[in-house]
């Protein structure tokens, strides 16, 4: 795939917006805080309406609106403000797939702190000691808050394998919100889930479990992925959004010990960021390296780097899926 090009024309404005940039996840988080996106789903629609249901200025909730609607979270008519499509389905407190809660962990100080002084992360190659990715507090927070982003494409990565065949034992690594094995778990009654993260983590994967009604098929296995003792006779491992946090080498140590604990002819299932080749496509992908620059020692890795990883680790014949309209692909191998 080529590697996208800058416009022929020189754009001043192109660095203003960059270093502007900031402005537009402040207003979010601003709008999601005060609920707004709510408000306006409950028919209040001009400014002052707004304002009075949220105890605000008039001329401030105007203000703010328009900036959302000039960037594509609102449209405006005349006076008065709606939603758009994509804020009405995942910014209202209304929807099922309401998506502010992620504003908790992807907003969270210490996380903006990482990126305040990239000069100094690329002269040290990587994170500082003692980073926020250390703490166990921030997982638990980020099982809560970005569950919602998850639920999507751990549904579509549970129709994707059970489309190729139920599996019966699951294990799943870095368990988290526990969503990926709940959603197989959920399409085959007769798969029982293993999953392994730490205690305080492991309780919002149980409570999710107990939701989701499958409580009695889902074991809590507490300790790290790296020492815990998996057990054996697993035919499918979920690994999502885990490799990215890790170099090649620890990687390749602990897809060795997934391999160690599956059953000939068994799969495993990574869900991740995967850029093209070029590394600068597509887009959310691509970015998605500097995020792992700045919090962890890991990267984002190609089809390419990824074929390799499980070949070393004992895997074969990997493949993509498409998670579209998720920015993750879901890659499948097997023992």
């Amino acid at each position: 795939m080529s590697t996208p090009q800058p416009n022929s024309q020189s754009d001043p404005g192109l660095i203003f917006n960059e270093l502007n940039a900031y402005q537009r996840s402040a207003a979010l988080k601003g709008a999601v805080d005060l609920d707004l996106f709510t408000v306006i789903d409950n028919g209040a629609s001009r400014a002052a309406d707004i304002a009075a249901k949220l105890q605000c200025t008039a001329r401030a909730v105007r203000m703010l609106s328009d900036f959302l609607t000039v960037h594509g979270l609102l449209t405006k008519e005349h006076d008065r403000y709606g939603l758009t499509p994509t804020s009405k389905q995942f910014l209202s407190k209304n929807s099922r797939a309401y998506m502010g809660s992620m504003v908790g962990f992807l907003m969270h100080p210490q996380l903006k702190q990482n990126f305040e002084d990239i000069a100094a992360t690329v002269r040290r190659g990587g994170p500082p000691v003692g980073s926020l990715i250390e703490e166990e507090a921030v997982w638990v927070e980020f099982a809560r808050a970005m569950a919602p982003m998850a639920y999507m494409s751990a549904e579509k990565t549970a129709e994707a394998l059970q489309r190729e065949g139920a599996s019966k034992a699951v294990l799943d690594i870095a368990a988290s919100h526990g969503l990926f094995g709940i959603a197989v778990a959920r399409l085959n009654p007769e798969a029982r889930i293993t999953a392994v993260d730490t205690a305080q983590v492991l309780e919002v994967a149980r409570e999710n479990a107990a939701r989701a009604g499958i409580a009695n098929r889902h074991r809590l296995l507490s300790g790290s992925a790296f020492e815990v003792d998996f057990g054996s006779g697993y035919d499918l491992s979920l690994v999502t959004n885990f490799i990215h946090v890790f170099d090649r080498d620890t990687n390749i140590t602990l897809l060795k010990r997934i391999r160690a604990a599956t059953v000939p002819g068994g799969r495993i299932a990574i869900v991740e960021f995967v850029p093209n080749e070029n590394r600068v496509s597509p887009p959310a992908a691509a970015d998605f390296a500097l995020t792992m620059l700045v919090n962890t020692h890991g990267d984002t890795y190609t089809f390419t780097e990824l074929n390799e990883i499980l070949g070393a680790a004992g895997f074969r014949d990997p493949r993509l899926e498409s998670l579209a309209p998720v920015p993750q692909q879901l890659l499948i191998a097997r023992c």
